[in-house]
């Protein structure tokens, strides 16, 4: 499975909202510009996680994008699923082998818990860890 841009932005979007939750709205502008994405791709994203309620849009002059849900109840599963469709390595016939069925479903039951597991509230909390078994060596 491969996620395309469009997912891989999307959880930009959610992100940046999840990172300013609370502190009202910001605008795809400003998501593109810190981003250097382009304004209009980020508007085609949002529109479908709108509908699927997972941001509210706010008008006017300070208008822009919340979410309407706290950070720890939206998961990359939530989004990714909205913007890319349903989580499978394959397409799924009667006529495959019950070992590669079996294999396929493991596959996609493994990324859709690691996608079920991650919150927004985990991604922007994330720090990325020095390596553990990282050597120094001294000449």
């Amino acid at each position: 499975m491969k996620i395309s841009t469009k997912g891989r932005y999307g959880l930009t979007i959610m992100m940046e909202l999840a990172a300013k939750f609370g502190e009202g709205p910001i605008s795809l502008k400003s998501i593109a510009e810190r981003n250097s994405l382009s304004e209009h791709y980020l508007e085609q994203l949002v529109a479908p996680l709108r509908n699927a309620g997972l941001v509210k849009s706010i008008r006017g002059a300070y208008g822009g994008y919340i979410l309407s849900k706290d950070p720890a109840q939206i998961t990359s599963g939530d989004i990714i699923r909205i913007l890319e469709g349903p989580i499978s390595p394959v397409d799924f016939t009667e006529e495959d082998d019950p070992a590669k069925r079996h294999l396929w479903l493991r596959i996609r039951d493994s990324i859709a818990e690691v996608l079920d597991s991650t919150t927004l509230e985990n991604l922007i909390a994330f720090k990325e860890e020095e390596a553990k078994d990282s050597y120094m060596f001294y000449i």
